[in-house]
């Protein structure tokens, strides 16, 4: 694309990829193969034409839907969500210094802004940089990335944002504060997206076109995307 630079923001899915707990495992396995279609007999090579894949609509870098949030939201669907929830300016908020399973407050979302002499405005999808994919992606500490408290999500509910987004397979702390950010999400009508990659390249160079359309799932809860950032040049 002439003019532009765009970053890749999703992780692969794989067979026996990390998932979330108990979702359901990724299985990739080959379904159809050029030899078969072009009926050799004793064929030397298996090359695949067709891959039957099996998993959840949380699996790898996804947005949840309102209805996933709680049951006060049911029928809030990926696929009745207006697309331009998806479809937003950007920006990137450094929080590399947390440490495993430590809490961002609103208070530190405030002061990422100021030291990064940027503003979250309405519409905005906000990305929370912490490292946590670089240092732990499928490691025994891959769950236990940092995430919000329950008040920065309100504050950033209260700001209208679209979306944030995180790096962890959460966006709260589990059992800490990750059920109550997913219900203040659909109390206030806005998302998240999980388990997103290389958004260390988006520090200190401002604001950018932000992507991620999901598929459009009937009455689904969420939906995989392929999220990219995309910079004027």
């Amino acid at each position: 694309m002439v003019g532009k630079e765009i970053i890749d923001l999703s992780q692969e899915i794989y067979d026996g990829m990390p998932v979330y707990k108990s979702l359901p495992a990724v299985s990739m396995e080959v379904y159809a193969t050029h030899e078969q279609w072009d009926g050799d007999e004793n064929p030397t090579t298996q090359t695949p034409s067709v891959y039957k894949l099996s998993m959840g609509e949380h699996t790898g870098t996804h947005v949840d839907a309102l209805n996933h949030m709680d049951r006060k939201n049911i029928g809030q669907s990926i696929d009745k969500m207006p697309l331009s929830i998806f479809f937003t300016e950007g920006i990137c908020l450094d929080f590399s210094h947390k440490k495993l399973q430590e809490l961002i407050t609103a208070e530190e979302i405030k002061q990422a802004c100021k030291i990064a002499d940027i503003t979250i405005k309405k519409g905005d999808t906000v990305l929370l940089y912490t490292d946590h994919y670089r240092n732990h992606f499928n490691t025994e500490n891959w769950n236990k990335g940092p995430g919000l408290t329950a008040e920065a999500a309100r504050y950033l509910g209260d700001l209208k944002i679209a979306a944030f987004g995180v790096e962890t397979m959460s966006p709260g702390v589990p059992k800490i504060s990750n059920t109550e950010v997913h219900k203040i999400c659909g109390e206030l009508g806005f998302t998240h997206y999980e388990n997103m990659v290389n958004l260390y390249k988006l520090l200190g160079r401002g604001r950018f076109q932000f992507i991620a359309l999901p598929l459009k799932i009937k009455g689904g809860t969420g939906s995989p995307v392929r999220a990219v950032a995309v910079f004027e040049q």
